[in-house]
This record gives structure tokens, sequence and C-alpha cells, in this order.
């Protein structure tokens, strides 16, 4: 307390002496410049200490001491006791925040501020380096801000002392050149013009610079990580393969197809099944399930098209016995036969990661130069007391399965669990959801939930939505002929019967058995592993994509990244592609389709951009009035006052179709009006998004605009 007192004092007795003597007049160029021909050593010393006082108590006028430093002493010079008296200052400023407030702001708001601080220790000296480039924010605030952070002191000065220099050299040199000037004819002169120049353009250079600057800091911080990582581990002087893929999913088929397509030398390690979730448990048989969900759900309803007497009964035995013919019928595109025809040496077995350069499958070690972990993901299944003492159903086990249930409880109620609650009750299976969120497809917007949600119930779907099942009974334990979910909610308890429950509450990457944490390989909170926007790990030869890396567990994001790894891996050392999550498309399956691309309202409102919202009801649509699919809406989301794309949803018939025009809109930044200017055949569903484009052209024009051309075309009638 006595040391913040004593700065305190010192502080305030600076800056008094400063204000009441006003010591800034004494700083002119004209008394400068004859105390410098005269006594130049201690000129400089006085002018040093100054600029350090008036730097350290954040006290105005640095920039015009700065411009007076380059008139009185010079280019160089005035840069070499700018420089170093404005880092000195800062420091000393940065300093005394520290010790006067920053024992007080962590008190007051530490838990708030932990996540500033830890991005601040993680990349506080590019942040520091780029505010010290670009002087948009006053160097003083900044000063005092830092000085508030854990950052080291020295840490401080230098990242200070080597970001201040551009902008120190510009500032000293138009100084040079002002005080240059004897008379009016001098201020025309090229030199002061381009000092001038400089001065005016240097913060618009700076920035383009900056990620230039960002590039080679991150290259420098991660190259040093990687040579830490791979320090203990000896490098083999030949290598078995180029690249080793664990995992035959969706993710690891695509790194390995490219591999072996620029002619790297790959293998390919699958445990289980070729083709992954994707083919065997996930898109492909669930597809098919809901396409004879929903040739159903049409025999129901043949009587609106006119087909009386329509009638069929649900073989669940045949339904399930098709879905393995889909597979089957699918399974030579992602077979052994196929990679291997492609040049892939595909492993059964489960690997091992021994070393950054080794993989063990079985007794076999295959030394590498590259490894991608694309071992996918699972479903989860919580934690609740009695479902171990069930028959339960996951996507994963799901299609062996012969026999329908009567009832099925289906707990979760996001894409999986909509998709398959749906078909199932299309099927003639009376179906319970119950869903922990507020709503059902929580990621959508909430009219699009409530849209759905709507469809759900009018097919019959018992939905219990802000609830969770908290127990389980089985038959024997209830006493009944089913077993029992015991589901709490805010109105408390309640029981629900049922002959098959199907956990669908999310998925969990797989990293069992892959011998990460030995390798310290870091695993997230939601068990994804942790890399970089390159998909590297802790290891520069070590990358991971698909479900099991996140942020997104769809098959085509798993392609999508499987691109970035390969060729990473394989041509890191010379060009490395950061992976673009820019425009990210998704679909829910059920009827009708949910089908969204870039932002949607809660995501806009998150972060605070602000939007335009462009809406078309399909129930105007020609071809799905023929159709008699006239339901759901198209909503675009543009920038305010642009047409300019930053999202859209289609819930709708074949809406993950439709969506692929916003998909290549918002790729290659085509806006609403060039979509409306796009021919659409008549009649087809894609109308529906030139249509929403029309709406927004509509609600654009200007009523000023109308006004006047009402008075022209008026005036051509002769009235």
């Amino acid at each position: 307390m006595q040391k913040k007192i004593i700065i305190i004092a010192v502080l305030v007795l600076i800056f008094g002496v400063l204000s009441l003597t006003d010591a800034i007049q004494y700083f002119s160029i004209d008394r400068l410049q004859q105390w410098f021909a005269e006594q130049p050593l201690q000129t400089a010393l006085i002018y040093f200490v100054l600029y350090v006082i008036i730097t350290a108590v954040s006290f105005p006028g640095a920039a015009a001491i700065t411009l007076l430093g380059g008139a009185v002493f010079g280019l160089w010079w005035g840069v070499l006791l700018v420089s170093f008296a404005s880092s000195i200052g800062a420091t000393c400023a940065f300093l005394v925040s520290r010790n006067l407030f920053s024992d007080w702001v962590n008190h007051k708001f530490g838990d708030y501020l932990e996540t500033v601080q830890k991005g601040i220790e993680r990349e506080g000296t590019f942040y520091l380096f780029s505010l010290r480039l670009i002087p948009f924010i006053p160097f003083f605030v900044i000063n005092l801000v830092f000085g508030l952070s854990r950052m080291k002191t020295v840490t401080f000065y230098w990242v200070s002392q080597l970001g201040m220099l551009a902008g120190t050299i510009v500032y000293v040199n138009a100084g040079h050149e002002l005080g240059a000037i004897d008379s009016l004819d001098d201020i025309l002169t090229p030199k002061l013009i381009i000092a001038f120049l400089l001065l005016a353009c240097f913060p618009h250079i700076a920035r383009k610079i900056v990620p230039f600057f960002a590039t080679i800091a991150n290259s420098i911080k991660y190259a040093q990580i990687h040579r830490n990582a791979l320090k203990p581990y000896t490098k083999p002087k030949h290598f078995d393969t180029n690249l080793v893929v664990i995992g035959a999913g969706s993710a690891g088929l695509v790194s390995a197809y490219i591999a072996a397509a620029v002619k790297a030398k790959v293998t390919l390690v699958e445990k289980h099944k070729m083709g992954g979730d994707c083919l065997n448990t996930g898109c492909v048989p669930s597809k098919a399930l809901i396409r004879s969900a929903k040739i159903n759900h049409y025999i129901q309803h043949a009587g609106q098209l006119g087909i009386d007497n329509a009638g069929g009964q649900v073989n669940f035995a045949k339904v399930m016995q098709r879905i393995h013919n889909v597979i089957a019928t699918v399974e030579p595109h992602d077979s052994v036969e196929r990679y291997t025809k492609l040049g892939v040496d595909c492993v059964q077995g489960e690997a091992a990661i021994l070393s950054p350069y080794e993989v063990q499958v079985g007794e076999r070690i295959i030394t590498t130069k590259n490894i991608i972990i694309a071992s996918g993901a699972r479903p989860f299944v919580p934690p609740i007391p009695g479902l171990d003492e069930l028959d339960y159903l996951t996507s994963d086990n799901l299609w062996s399965i012969t026999e329908q249930p009567k009832s099925l409880l289906v707990m979760g109620a996001g894409p999986i669990g909509c998709e398959l609650a749906q078909a199932f009750q299309r099927l003639g299976t009376e179906v319970t959801v119950v869903g922990r969120p507020s709503r059902i497809m929580p990621r959508e917007d909430a009219d699009v939930s409530d849209y759905m949600l709507a469809s759900f119930k009018r097919e019959g779907i018992n939905v219990l939505l802000g609830q969770q099942v908290v127990a389980f009974k089985t038959a024997a334990q209830a006493g009944a002929s089913s077993s029992i979910a015991v589901i709490e909610g805010n109105d408390g308890q309640q029981e629900i019967a049922f002959d098959k429950v199907l956990v669908a509450v999310g998925r969990r990457a797989n990293t069992d058995g892959l011998n990460l944490d030995k390798l310290g390989i870091e695993i997230a909170g939601n068990g994804t592993v942790v890399t970089d926007e390159f998909l590297r790990t802790r290891f520069p030869n070590i990358l991971a994509c698909g479900d099991v890396a996140g942020p997104y567990q769809f098959t085509h994001t798993a392609a999508h990244q499987a691109w970035y790894a390969s060729v990473n891996a394989l041509f890191g050392a010379l060009k490395k592609f950061r992976v673009d999550y820019s425009v990210i498309p998704w679909a829910t399956f059920t009827d009708p389709e949910v089908a969204h691309v870039g932002l949607n309202e809660d995501n806009a409102k998150q972060r605070g951009i602000k939007y335009e919202v462009t809406r078309y009801g399909i129930d105007d649509l020609d071809r799905a009035i023929a159709d008699n699919e006239a339901k759901g809406f198209v909503k675009v989301l543009t920038a305010m006052g642009s047409d300019r794309i930053i999202g859209a949803t289609i819930v709708g018939y074949h809406a993950s179709e439709l969506i692929t025009e916003f998909i290549t809109a918002m790729k290659h930044n085509i806006g609403l009006n060039k979509i409306l200017g796009t021919i659409h055949i008549y009649p087809t569903l894609s109308e529906a998004n030139k249509f929403a484009a029309g709406e927004w052209k509509r609600a654009h024009v200007s009523s000023k605009t109308l006004a006047w051309l009402e008075k022209f075309h008026r005036w051509r009638r002769g009235k």
C-alpha cells in the first residue's frame, strides 16, 4: 500500500509540474535546434528524459514531440532517441498500471478476465505487436491495459520496441522534413510531400502487413513447438510409407485417396469395416430407412392424390433387409479391393501410435513419415441408472434388429433422434421423443424448430422437451409388460412405458487405444483431438480430421477436412493450407427436410451482426402444390442494406438439394440480385430460391423511385 501511495504521489507531482509549467512550450523547433547546435549531448539527453517521463505518465503530446525529434535531431538520431525513449516510457507506464491497478482489477473481475489472460499468454506477443504497428488505439491505453495482464515486462519492452519502430521512422521522417522548411516554397518539395503521404498511408500499409507478420510469427512459434515435441524421438533413416491413415471412414478414405492420387505410398488401417459409420451405421442405412417410411406415408395419404383404396402393410424384416441390400450395393465404392487398385495398402487391425514415426497394427510396426488420425466417433451413452440393464439401441446397433418395436423411446431431439423418430412413427411404431433443450433441432432457429415440432405432433409423435430421463426400470423390475423410463422436468417426474429405447444424445470421438495420452497429444473437453488451423497436433507430422477432430461431425465436412490433412501432411514443408470453414452446410433428413448454410438468426445475434431476413413460403410454389408438398419456407439472411448472403435455411421437400444454390452463392460471393437474374426451369422446386430473391428485391425498391415511375407512366399516357 505504501508503494502505491508513493507511485501516485510521484505521478501527481510530475503531471502537475508538466501542466503548471507548460513544459511542452520549451519544446519549440527554434529553441531546441539552437540548444542542439550549442550542446548536442545535453540537449539529446534532456529530450530523451522528458520523452520518457511524458510517456510514462501518459501525458498528451507524444506524437507532436516525435515530430519535433525529427525536426531537431534529424532522421537517424531522431529515430534512435524516440525509439528507445518511447519504449522505455511505455514500459514505465506498463509497470505503473500493474502496480496500481492490477491487484484490484483481478480481484474484482478475475473470473471474467481469465479467458482474456489465457489468450494474452497464448497470443499476447502478436496482439501487442499488431497494436503497436497499427496505431488505431492510443498507445497510452495499450500501455495501461497490458499492465493489467500477466505478460512479462521484458516481453512487453522488446515487442513495443520492435512494433513501434516502423511508425517511429515514419513520424520522425515527417518531422525531419518539416524542420527543413525555411520558406513557403519548401512546403511543396517532393520529400515533404512523400513524408506526409507516408504519414497518411502508414496505418493502411501496416494493416496490410500484419497478416504477413502473423504468418511468420505463427510459423516460428509452431516450428519451435514442433521441434521440442519431436526432440525425444529418433527419426528413422528410411520409412516404410509416406503416410499412415488410421480409420477408413469418410475422412480416412478421402485422405488415402488423395495421397494415392499424388503417388505417395499410403497405408490405410481399419479395425472394423471399410466405409466407417456413414456406410455401415449412419448416412446410408438411415436414408434407406427414411425412404421406406416415406413410401408408407405416401400410401397412407394416397387419397389426397385421388387414389382410393391404397393399402400396404409394413414388413419390418424386409425393410431392414432392404437397408442391408443398399449397404451392400454401395459397399464396393469403399471396399478394400477398390482402394488396393488405387494403390493404397489396406491393413485390417487396431492401430496404436508408438511415436511420431511409428504405428503398430497387431505385431506389425509401420514406420511412416506422416500420420493422419481419422478414427471417427461413436454414439455417446450417458450413465443413467438402469440403462445398462436394457437392450438399448444406438445408431450403431439399430440396424441389426428385425422385429419392429411397438413403442420406441428416443433420447435426444437433435438431427439423428428426429430423423429416426419420424421414420419409426411412419412405419407404425408409437414414438416418444425426450429432449433436454427447450426445442427440437436446437442448432436451428426457433421458427424452424417450431415448424418441425408442429409437423411431428400432427404425425402423432409424442415430444417431451426441457426434460431428461433420470432412471430406467426393466419390465421385470417394474412388474409390467414393458420397460419404464423415469422422466424429470420442471413439472416434476413422470413415467413412460416403452418396448425399446434409442439413445441419440450425441457422439464421442474415437481416441481409445491410439496411445495419444502417452504421446501428449491434447484431447479437448468434448473428447476430440486438438488441432491447429492446419489440422496438425502437437507433432507437425501427426494430423487429425473428421469426427475425431471436429468441430463439425458431418460426412461431407470430414471429406472436406481430409483434403487439407493429406495435402498438409505430404506437402506441408513446401506449402500449408488453413482449413476453410467459411461455408459449412448441413441437412436434417426429416419430412420436410431442414437444410442450412452460413449463419442463422441466433448466430448473427450472438455475434452482433446486423442482418435482414427475407422469407418465401413454399406453400405458394407451383411445383410444390402439384406434388402435394406445399409446405415449408426459404429464409435468407443478408448483410444489412446489401444482397450479400450470410446464411440461408430451407425447410421443405428436397431442401438438402435446393440449398446447394445458396452454398455456391456464398462460396463465390454471388448475391440475391444475380440469383434473381438467373433463369430457373418452370415448374421446379428450385424456383423457390429465385422467388426468395424476388422478395428481397421487392422489399428494397425505393418508394420514391416507384412514385416517380408512376408519374413517368402517367406522363406517357398523356395525363
